[in-house]
């Protein structure tokens, strides 16, 4: 795991709602603690309400990561990367997960709750936490990106 922090915010749409409850159980039998930030039902909702306050949580030293989900990820990702301390990744396989980790060292990762099996999104889920950050000339690269 790149981070030190063992607390992961969660942050979901009503389209990620199911798999964000999912997650969290995976997580705390994995040892994590959760800090759920919404929705909170499968009620509609509009995703950048939940994204900002990740965000915010996580620039605000709450925790260091989060995992985001909605319809095609894209939302949230967009929204949690207008915040200049967050690199969120989109992931909608093992493999790429795995590089959102190792060459991003993404503190958010974010996955398309519509384009994803139960299955798929535990897989998702362990290949971003289990695979460490490879640093070199991806450590330059997320230097250029903080510098903006």
């Amino acid at each position: 795991m790149n981070f030190t922090n063992t607390t992961i915010g969660l942050a979901s749409d009503h389209t990620g709602f199911e798999y964000k409850e999912l997650i969290k159980k995976h997580l705390v039998a994995r040892g994590f603690e959760c800090m759920d930030f919404g929705a909170y039902s499968t009620e509609k909702c509009d995703y950048p309400e939940y994204a900002h306050v990740l965000g915010e949580a996580i620039e605000e030293g709450k925790m260091e990561m989060g995992i985001a989900l909605c319809g095609t990820g894209n939302g949230m990702a967009i929204t949690l990367n207008k915040h200049a301390s967050i690199r969120a990744g989109l992931a909608w396989n093992v493999d790429v997960a795995g590089l959102v980790s190792a060459h991003n060292k993404a503190n958010v990762l974010v996955i398309p709750a519509r384009f994803v099996t139960r299955e798929e999104v535990i897989r998702i889920i362990d290949a971003y936490l289990d695979t460490p950050f490879e640093g070199g000339r991806h450590l330059e690269r997320i230097r250029k990106i903080t510098a903006g």
